[in-house]
């Protein structure tokens, strides 16, 4: 993409915002072509895997160095402040900046502080794992890179694995040259590494050695004339405006009895309803309550402007839950609109046992009329989860983009990703490998 294209459609953007995408056979890198990855403890590619387990399993804290990886002469590191409000902006500016290649696009991620201290400082959170690089003589940020902890646990041979998951790697667009990011991965690495935490989750939109599970996006429209007006939707061919605007349409009052907001009291009850229906992944994360309630939002005053959750109640038991989190994009250059508003699916759990895919549509039709109360415009997920079985009936469709899904340190055997892996299709009604949900 050039610098004077913009995205055409809800589709390319959403590509992009994954940073990268799926390669073509021609552009496919062999094992030799990865100067980094191949010096780094991940499977190769193609690699067959006959046993799950770490890769290097010989170190300890006391052989990694004390000292951080020396940078070229003009940079420095810099470990971000995030509960300082000027350098929160300083990320939110190098992030609006820099996070997507194409310079002159009409769309920004617009980061709020609470969505940074969302994402940044669940509980265990370390300071030293927010990582920047500055230039010695202004100061400027020109890169990041973040660590936050995470347990993860691998259902088939239930191994729990104590973790890190890496985000926001963002590095100037004008240093793109200079090979830092290798250097922001080696000293994450070493900075998670003194913790005696030796694995990390990670995802990435191109193809690096090697995933183990790669999903595809998928976007529904909410407020279709507004993704219109914006240039990311387009009008298909024998339709009318007037009749897309009536098949994304959604009711205004949400259709489950007993359906409500999820409140601090409800944690025990939902984590455990989750715990049980997380048994049916390969791969998902583990929260203790106060990790759980960090992630829900409820650990606040108020009620959080950045994660939404709901419960099912009946007769005082939850037998359902919901949660997505909100993620709005900046509109430049348009009359008519200054802000999309784009909500995630995060974490969903139901005990229903038959009629399974008839509840999981209901809940998340429901999903969708509370999203629109929070202006969300576009409502995504992945191929992930059970996702794959309310797709089409909640009229979901499938982006370019792709999810790939790494474990660094750590061989497993490869996970279903909710597609069929030749056509890239959805696999529909077909539980997928990958319950853990990553921001």
């Amino acid at each position: 993409m050039s610098d004077k294209e913009t995205p055409k459609s809800i589709e390319e953007l959403l590509k992009l915002l994954a940073l990268g995408q799926e390669l073509t056979p021609s552009q496919q890198k062999e094992m030799k072509d990865y100067k980094f990855w191949k010096t780094q403890p991940v499977p190769k590619l193609d690699e067959t895997i006959d046993s799950e387990g770490p890769i290097d399993a010989t170190k300890t804290p006391a052989d990694i160095p004390d000292t951080p990886l020396p940078l070229i002469s003009d940079f420095e590191w810099s470990t971000l402040d995030i509960e300082d409000d000027a350098q929160l902006d300083e990320l939110y500016k190098l992030l609006y900046d820099n996070y997507v290649e194409d310079t002159d696009a009409t769309f920004r991620f617009k980061y709020s502080h609470e969505f940074f201290k969302w994402a940044l400082k669940p509980p265990g959170w370390k300071k030293e794992w927010h990582v920047g690089v500055r230039v010695k003589a202004t100061g400027k940020l020109v890169a990041f890179i973040a660590a936050i902890p995470i347990t993860i646990k691998l259902n088939k041979s239930e191994k729990v694995i104590t973790s890190v998951e890496i985000n926001f790697l963002c590095i100037h667009k004008k240093l793109r040259n200079k090979r830092l990011a290798p250097v922001l991965i080696k000293e994450i690495t070493r900075r998670v590494n003194k913790h005696d935490i030796w694995q990390a989750l990670y995802t990435g939109g191109i193809i690096l050695p090697t995933p183990m599970a790669q999903c595809r996006y998928q976007h529904r429209p909410i407020n279709w004339s507004k993704l219109y007006d914006v240039g990311f939707s387009h009008l298909p061919q024998g339709k009318t405006k007037a009749n897309m605007v009536a098949n994304y349409a959604l009711p205004n009052v949400t259709q489950i009895p007993g359906l409500r907001a999820m409140k601090k009291d409800d944690v025990t009850k939902v984590l455990a309803l989750l715990n049980k229906y997380q048994e049916r992944f390969d791969i998902v994360q583990e929260f203790t309550e106060a990790e759980f309630s960090h992630w829900m939002g409820l650990n606040g005053d108020e009620p959080s402007n950045v994660i939404k959750a709901y419960v099912v109640e009946k007769d005082g038991e939850i037998t359902d839950y919901f949660s997505y989190y909100l993620l709005p994009f900046t509109v430049l250059e348009n009359s008519q609109h200054d802000e999309l508003g784009i909500a995630y699916l995060y974490y969903y759990a139901t005990n229903t046992e038959d009629s399974y895919k008839t509840r999981l549509t209901s809940l998340l039709n429901d999903a969708l009329i509370t999203a629109k109360s929070f202006n969300v415009d576009v409502f995504n997920c992945l191929t992930s989860q059970d996702n794959s079985y309310f797709l089409k009936d909640c009229k979901f469709g499938s982006g370019d983009g792709f999810l790939n899904y790494y474990l660094f340190n750590y061989k497993t055997f490869p996970m279903h990703g909710g597609i069929d892996p030749e056509s890239k299709v959805v696999s529909e009604d077909q539980t997928s490998g990958i319950g853990v949900v990553l921001l």
